[in-house]
């Protein structure tokens, strides 16, 4: 799975559930001739079939989120107080990590009841979005114009790579998709020791330094992020193939969010490197 909470099983056990094939009524044995049950003559104007995922639906749901998480990067910037004569960060509100904590909360609760997406997905943008606007005034107040610079970046980004799998120029394949989830795990790991070693005064230089490595590391995990874009793309084209409810529009819009805020914090912290030098 690209995505912690974007995998292929949810969504087949979400389509499974939409379409229980295995309930169909048993054949009649009585000799009697049993018409066919029908729901009556299809209008050309209306749907066989209403209540499912569809491509558009998830679009745009996560257009909302994407506003929400917004709104609430703009009010988690202006909690971060600049000094007036330094420019310094003169107040960070420490209470900012609760949302953090809670947004990872949210993120496996939706994982193990996607059917609540709907209402999770819009409490995880808004806790998040305090977060990154907290971080984003941080950055931009040492580095000035670089948060326009990430937002621009992780546009240009996801349209690229939207293009690029709508064209099937990018093809998700299974061994594609090992790849990116192997190096995907990989990242989580390095940052979970990154963050073992950190609690005992050793952290490693170059994860946060602006050397070769660090910027070559910065890159390299972006352009992971990107594809994981395309896993995303690909998995919630074959939900709504496959008829899932019409819930998992909010998961896949949940799940799509989650990866365009990581990939926007890499880019961030990669310009950030890149201005360092």
């Amino acid at each position: 799975m690209a995505n912690p909470v974007l995998s292929d099983k949810v969504f087949e056990d979400a389509a499974a559930e939409a379409n229980p094939g295995w309930a169909a009524p048993a054949p009649a044995t009585d000799g009697v001739y049993h018409p066919p049950i029908t729901d009556g003559p299809v209008s050309p104007y209306t749907s066989v079939r209403t209540g499912v995922m569809t491509v558009g639906g998830t679009a745009a749901a996560t257009g909302v989120l994407l506003v929400l998480l917004c709104a609430a990067g703009v009010f988690g910037w202006n909690l971060v107080k600049l000094d007036p004569v330094t420019g310094e960060i003169a107040n960070f509100p420490g209470w900012i990590f609760l949302p953090l904590l809670a947004g990872v909360g949210i993120a496996f609760l939706t994982a193990f009841k996607p059917h609540l997406a709907r209402f999770t997905g819009p409490l995880y943008a808004i806790a998040q979005g305090l977060v990154v606007g907290a971080i984003s005034h941080v950055y931009d107040a040492q580095w000035s114009g670089i948060v326009l610079q990430a937002v621009g970046a992780t546009i240009a980004v996801f349209f690229v790579m939207l293009a690029l799998y709508g064209l099937r120029i990018i093809r998700v394949t299974d061994r594609m998709r090992r790849i990116v989830i192997g190096a995907t795990l990989g990242v989580v790991l390095l940052y979970g020791v990154s963050l073992l070693f950190s609690l005992f005064g050793h952290t490693p230089s170059f994860l946060y330094d602006s050397s070769l490595l660090g910027i070559g590391l910065s890159v390299l995990i972006a352009g992971l992020a990107a594809f994981n874009l395309a896993l995303d793309f690909d998995i919630i084209e074959r939900g709504a193939k496959a008829g899932a409810p019409r819930y998992m529009e909010w998961y896949g819009a949940f799940a799509l969010t989650i990866t365009l805020v990581w990939l926007y914090l890499e880019l961030l912290r990669l310009f950030a490197r890149l201005r360092s030098r």
